[in-house]
């Protein structure tokens, strides 16, 4: 039997409770995007039991390439590497260096006086109140600290001056820390949910811990023991010619190549970057990835080598975000917050879909990339 990425490859996929029609459906529907310009390339793995039950692989690396894509291909996996950054600080609470309710200054003590938005004042500026506390790691963890990203300027005025600063695009960690501690929180901590450079602070935290850069720490405790070959900060020099180019959708049906993130050129990732960061620095590979969150559904294991304890990857999947703050919270709709779907540390987490309408299992983790 053949493998990819280490896990045998099933040679029909009846064998594994899929229907090979249905899959060719999601085939026929890769294809098209790429057939009709909406992405160059796109691969898809598809694991039940351990086992691989289709893979494939559709258009190529870049546009106009006639290469196909190659099933080794390096992705910027950017926000995917939130999981990663989580599952390090996890680790860390094995060890007994942090519990839930431990306030984050207690490693970041840069925070110890932020602030709250208020309003606007009418001069056009940003007014201010005190936190009434400041954010536990439990929220630090489940995006409902207070911080924002710089993601969305036209949302929130927040949001705009995290972009004008390069929070997210920082010279260093030190940078990253300050600039933050600069600017006040969205709102009180732990009164809402909202997306945010959270896992860029988790990744400090985890470099300030255990005296390691974030980078060697993910190296030594789940890149090597998982046999996460490709996957890191920056790419090897023999592996530059595997990262695919980076498009977004130009406005008028096609695509451009991507210059800017987040206010600062595109890290081409093939040098050490100025900053590590937790909230999407790494890039990565289909079945590296995949080793990751095989390791996750196996609750910790993946091979004979534990990374976590099953009671820590339970942790993780348990909803920490009270049901009222559930009921009023994400005004960007990104995700669909209500009693059935909450957040736990790290991952987004279906409860109760059928209460939500939705067939996914109950417990089913995820994070939208």
């Amino acid at each position: 039997m053949s493998r990819f990425a280490g896990f045998k490859v099933s040679h029909r996929p009846e064998d594994l409770g899929f229907d090979s029609g249905r899959l060719a459906r999601l085939d026929d529907y890769m294809s098209d995007m790429v057939e009709s310009g909406r992405v160059a390339g796109v691969a898809t793995l598809i694991l039940r039991h351990g086992k691989v039950v289709a893979h494939r692989t559709h258009g190529s690396a870049e546009l106009g390439g006639h290469a196909p894509l190659s099933p080794d291909a390096v992705f910027r996996i950017y926000s995917m590497t939130k999981p990663i950054a989580a599952t390090a600080m996890m680790i860390l609470f094995e060890e007994g260096h942090w519990v839930l309710d431990d306030p984050v200054t207690k490693f970041i003590p840069e925070f110890a006086d932020l602030k709250v938005f208020a309003g606007v004042g009418p001069d056009g500026e940003m007014t201010v109140e005190d936190a009434r506390r400041p954010p536990t790691m439990r929220e630090v963890m489940s995006h409902t600290a207070g911080f924002a990203y710089g993601l969305f300027p036209d949302f929130h005025p927040l949001e705009k001056a995290y972009l004008e600063n390069r929070i997210a695009r920082p010279e260093g960690a030190q940078a990253f820390i300050d600039r933050i501690a600069a600017q006040p929180l969205m709102f009180q901590p732990g009164a809402e949910w909202f997306y945010s450079i959270a896992s860029g602070i988790l990744g400090v935290i985890v470099s300030r811990i255990s005296g390691l850069s974030f980078g060697d720490f993910l190296q030594e405790r789940i890149f090597a023991p998982l046999g996460m070959v490709d996957t890191g900060f920056q790419t090897r020099a023999d592996n530059a010619h595997r990262l695919v180019t980076f498009y977004q959708d130009d406005g008028q049906g096609g695509l451009k190549e991507v210059t800017q993130v987040l206010g600062a050129p595109i890290n081409p990732f093939t040098a050490p970057p100025e900053f590590e960061d937790g909230g999407g620095g790494l890039v990565s590979t289909l079945s590296d990835y995949a080793r990751f969150a095989q390791m996750i559904l196996n609750k910790g294991e993946l091979d004979g080598v534990r990374i976590l304890a099953p009671v820590t990857v339970e942790l993780m999947a348990t909803n920490v975000i009270p049901d009222a703050v559930l009921a009023t919270t994400n005004p960007l709709r990104l995700l669909p917050f209500n009693p059935a779907f909450g957040f736990g540390l790290g991952f987004s987490v279906f409860s109760d879909p059928r209460r939500m309408g939705s067939t996914e299992g109950r417990g089913t983790l995820a994070w939208g990339g």
